[in-house]
């Protein structure tokens, strides 16, 4: 098992940032807002990245790299920020990874070679313990379908990231060039961590001081059918995502030709889709168990993959062709996510957290193993029917996990 600090001036750092805080859940903006911080440290500067690596020059699967890379050291934090905010509570190790993040930012605005900004990048992956620990306050104070609607309310907003921030960072790398992306990311850190520090109270129910309990939980955890299994359908979901964002930059601008600025309009359909997703979570799981809904959207996303291999396979390989149909992807990835991490996160309370961790580490590693196989399946003459062929296993195979559970 990784160990947790356990010297006394962690100690005593986190226990003088948990005096200072109420008891009372942060509001659902906040919880909006750091999980949208997590989403544009990936997406914002998606369509600089062509121009990044001529900036250093070197060749775009080195400074790809910043994505993979990235993704795949998400996974590690993850398997310490859920044991820790176990251990010292959601509220100081939010906002310690926020410092930390932003430190990261700066260096990367800094860096002078590729070596030293893909240092900082790898660093920037400590961000990624907000959108954990957003999640796992979810099911610090609500449970079943009121979690589940709660969490589809937050995605709702944090898919407005990936629909804004590409865009955004698109016409900012035209109009100066990248570090103009990553300025613009810090002063968001800053100002969420603000409003983090004075809206965002403890709602661990208990604080688990001793690994141990926390070594006995990882145990628990993998033995759990049900968690595993609702953990697998995440991380094919979310992977599915991955592998979009990996690859599509690379679609639009070697296959299709597009600026960076109209690959962002194009991006933002299929986060679009997810947050038309969330909101039908939110509307339908007062009615239907999550169960139906995962199978609904794992069959809405096949049938918008195989729509795009048989059309273009028709002769018609436009952008608008493939775009549009990802939409129903982000559709049936808003039906699938909320429904199988409300699921995956059904624990008890004092495992809450480190649930969130280790399954939000099986989803990314996962994922980031999923997101390599597009960089293999995809190079500038490869077309789109081979990055559309391994998605549509991904989503084949989520109703095979789900009747694992049966």
């Amino acid at each position: 098992m990784i160990p947790l600090p356990s010297n006394m001036y962690v100690d005593r750092l986190m226990a003088e940032l948990s005096m200072t805080q109420r008891r009372s859940a942060p509001s659902t903006l906040t919880l909006v807002l750091l999980t949208g911080l997590a989403a544009m440290a990936i997406s914002i500067f998606l369509p600089s990245l062509p121009h990044m690596a001529e900036y250093y020059g070197v060749e775009y699967p080195i400074i790809q790299v910043s994505i993979s890379g990235y993704i795949a050291l998400t996974a590690v934090v993850q398997l310490l920020a859920g044991p820790l905010s176990d251990r010292y509570g959601r509220r100081p190790v939010v906002l310690g990874a926020i410092v930390a993040f932003s430190l990261a930012t700066v260096g990367c605005l800094l860096s002078e070679n590729i070596w030293l900004f893909m240092l900082f990048r790898m660093l920037q992956a400590v961000i990624v313990t907000v959108s954990i620990v957003a999640r796992t306050v979810v099911r610090d104070v609500d449970s079943g379908p009121q979690a589940t609607r709660r969490l589809s309310y937050i995605m709702m907003g944090m898919s407005l990231v990936p629909m804004i921030s590409p865009t955004l960072g698109g016409f900012l790398s035209e109009l100066f060039d990248w570090h103009a992306v990553f300025l613009l990311l810090l002063a968001f850190a800053m100002i969420v961590g603000v409003l983090a520090y004075f809206d965002m109270g403890e709602t661990a129910q208990q604080i688990n001081p001793f690994p141990k309990t926390r070594n006995q939980g990882f145990r628990v955890l993998i033995k759990d059918k049900h968690f595993i299994s609702n953990t697998l359908i995440s991380m094919l979901s979310n992977g599915a995502f991955l592998i979009f964002l990996s690859a599509g930059p690379l679609i639009a601008t070697q296959h299709y030709g597009l600026s960076p600025s109209t690959f962002g309009l194009y991006f933002a359909l299929t986060p679009a889709g997810y947050l038309l997703g969330n909101y039908l979570t939110s509307r339908l799981s007062h009615t239907y168990c999550s169960k139906t809904l995962i199978k609904v959207g794992s069959v809405i996303a096949v049938l918008g993959l195989a729509s795009i291999i048989f059309v273009v396979n028709c002769g018609a390989d436009m952008p608008s062709v493939f775009f549009g149909l990802m939409l129903f992807v982000g559709l049936g990835n808003g039906l699938i996510i909320p429904n199988a991490t409300v699921r995956m996160l059904n624990v008890t309370p004092a495992l809450i957290g480190s649930a969130s961790g280790l399954g939000g580490a099986i989803m990314t590693a996962g994922g980031a193993l999923l997101s390599l196989s597009s960089d293999i399946a995809v190079y500038p003459d490869s077309g789109i029917l081979p990055i559309t062929s391994v998605l549509l296993v991904c989503f084949i195979g989520v109703p095979f996990i789900l009747s694992m559970q049966d």
